[in-house]
């Protein structure tokens, strides 16, 4: 049976997504049975070709924003197909950093289930949802998977873009739930079996970065105005967030990420070139060198 973790990125999660790729192999006591791909979003031009159209997102129509932070998203559903629906995949988002062994995930026993996944419990004013971020997937019973036919039905409000996300058009009988160890989310404790900086406005590479992606409109109360009225008072009314990355509120994370960096750079994984292209295109935070000298001290 053939093994590959997928890691979805862009532009802007670029290094992420090489930092993650070595921590996979890093920690792994069996690197050499699997392999690991980055899929950047450059390589699927149909996420291109629908930039600047309207899509479904929730109860809203949302403009298809081709260089925002998280535009890899749809790349999530495409390694059963990558892999001609055959063999096991593990899919994770740039900014997760295996700190256990991933082969334990990889050859675990499914229970009979296409995918697994962690539950993301209800906070503040979101409700509870499979995460999407980290999977587990069979790839012989994703045989309906095909990622650019579902994004493309996401532009004719065939499908929602929360729904396909959030796993919500799987059965329920098809999906198992993985330990939240698997997908923690900025929590590093000695359980964390793969750290998730899922909070965006913290990413521990960006803090002091202008903030570059679209920020997640609240649910609308119940409507006991007209839409026309909402709709202007939400236009005069704007939520005051910083509109720059935040430090992480964990000092070990940010170490951690800087630690992998360094190590990336003494292996040669990356090059100091590399690194300083990501902070004069902001998408490393401008002290970054700083921080990998602070780890090797």
């Amino acid at each position: 049976m053939d093994y590959k973790v997928f890691i979805q990125t862009n532009d802007e999660q670029y290094l992420g997504a090489l930092v993650a790729a070595y921590a996979l192999k890093r920690n792994s006591k069996h690197a050499d049975k699997f392999s690991v791909e980055i899929m950047h979003y450059k390589d699927y031009p149909w996420l291109k070709a629908k930039a600047g159209q309207p899509f479904l997102r929730g109860a809203e129509r949302r403009i298809w924003k081709y260089e925002d932070l998280q535009s890899f998203t749809p790349t999530r559903f495409t390694p059963p197909k990558a892999m001609g629906y055959q063999g096991r995949a593990v899919v994770i988002d740039p900014d997760c950093f295996a700190i256990g062994d991933v082969w334990e995930l990889l050859t675990r026993d499914m229970q009979g289930k296409a995918l697994m996944c962690r539950w993301r419990p209800a906070f503040k004013d979101l409700e509870g949802y499979r995460a999407s971020s980290v999977m587990l997937l069979d790839n012989a019973k994703l045989t309906h998977w095909d990622a650019e036919q579902t994004f493309n039905e996401l532009f004719e409000f065939k499908k929602d873009y929360m729904k396909w996300i959030k796993l919500e058009y799987e059965p329920d009988e098809t999906v198992g739930l993985l330990e939240p160890e698997w997908n923690d989310f900025d929590k590093l404790t000695p359980a964390t079996k793969i750290l998730h900086n899922t909070y965006r406005r913290t990413q521990p590479w960006k803090t002091g970065l202008p903030v570059s992606f679209t920020v997640r409109m609240k649910p609308d109360k119940p409507k006991s105005f007209p839409a026309n009225i909402v709709k202007a008072v939400k236009s005069l009314v704007k939520e005051k967030k910083p509109d720059t990355y935040q430090p992480h509120p964990d000092p070990a994370q940010e170490a951690l990420f800087f630690g992998l960096v360094r190590e990336c750079l003494e292996k040669g994984i990356i090059d100091l070139d590399l690194v300083k292209r990501e902070m004069a295109a902001n998408h490393v935070r401008h002290d970054a060198l700083e921080l990998v000298q602070r780890r090797a001290a």
